[in-house]
């Protein structure tokens, strides 16, 4: 059995922890309006580890429909399967004690599936991404071509980056106000060279033009924290291709042995906010990992 960790909130997760913001962000990306009296119930399974992973965002709107967004910076070919696993785990909850084998069918709410993506590797604005994607195509069985599989789910992946999808900022501000944070943060970066300073001086130029003002005042001590923890691995190499450093810093990962090992993802990122050269990352990483040989 996999080691669970300690659930740590985003800023995004804890910007939309509330009811009334869920309903916000979800007529936003539907264009839709839900009366201000409709229920709004969050899933409580963000302690519960489940295969290694969690989901940002999962409520129910009067019980009947269920909406499980994630919010991610890099886009790969298994978030259907990531949300499969984990509505299984909600359905699960929801009729445990409830017998399957009764003549009355079980209720269960209507799914829909979100990616919000603000990562820095080009997108667009609106995709979708199916669990068939990346199921076997068993065609030396005799399979038409054609065939399709009797399970699919589907996820939409909107791209919510500063200047994208300029309908949905409209209609949720703390969305906009999200994407332009996070923008900032990116500026600076490039502007600084150092991570920990591209983040304070974000949080500054946002708290001085009124975006996520409250927010920041509530949390603006942990917001360091929290974009450290979530800029992980991959957005440190999109970050360094846009720079012009991609082949050597990923010449650096592969040679520390390290890329897409969780346990070493922290490191890494610290490491990239620390401004060192690809040398001094490639030496760094190589003594991360001979301690484990």
């Amino acid at each position: 059995m996999l080691a669970k960790k300690n659930y740590k909130d985003s800023v995004f997760t804890a910007l939309f922890s509330q009811p009334a913001l869920l309903r916000d962000l979800y007529c936003a990306i539907k264009d839709v309006t839900l009366p201000p009296d409709v229920p709004i119930s969050i899933n409580t399974l963000e302690n519960v580890l489940f295969l290694d992973f969690y989901n940002d965002i999962s409520f129910e709107i009067a019980g009947k429909l269920v909406v499980l967004i994630e919010h991610q910076s890099t886009i790969n070919p298994n978030m259907a399967l990531r949300l499969l696993l984990y509505i299984s785990r909600l359905l699960e909850k929801r009729v445990k004690g409830r017998t399957l084998y009764s003549k009355k069918p079980v209720s269960i709410p209507w799914p829909e599936f979100y990616v919000l993506y603000n990562g820095a590797e080009p997108y667009p604005d609106d995709a979708v991404i199916q669990l068939s994607d990346i199921f076997e195509k068993p065609k030396e069985l005799g399979l038409a071509p054609a065939a399709r599989p009797l399970l699919e789910l589907e996820v939409r992946v909107i791209n919510i980056n500063d200047g994208r999808n300029q309908a949905i900022a409209k209609r949720c501000k703390k969305l906009a106000e999200y994407s332009a944070l996070i923008a900032k943060v990116r500026t600076f970066w490039k502007e600084l060279g150092n991570l920990d300073e591209a983040i304070k001086e974000a949080v500054k130029y946002c708290s001085r033009h009124d975006i996520l003002t409250e927010f920041l005042e509530i949390h603006g001590s942990e917001v360091l924290n929290m974009i450290l923890e979530e800029w992980n691995t991959e957005d440190a190499i999109a970050f360094a291709r846009e720079e012009g450093r991609e082949d050597g810093l990923e010449e650096g990962l592969v040679m520390g042995r390290v890329e897409g090992r969780e346990e070493f993802r922290g490191e890494i990122t610290e490491l990239l906010a620390q401004n060192l050269t690809v040398e001094e990352i490639k030496a760094r990483l190589e003594k991360i990992t001979s301690k484990q040989v």
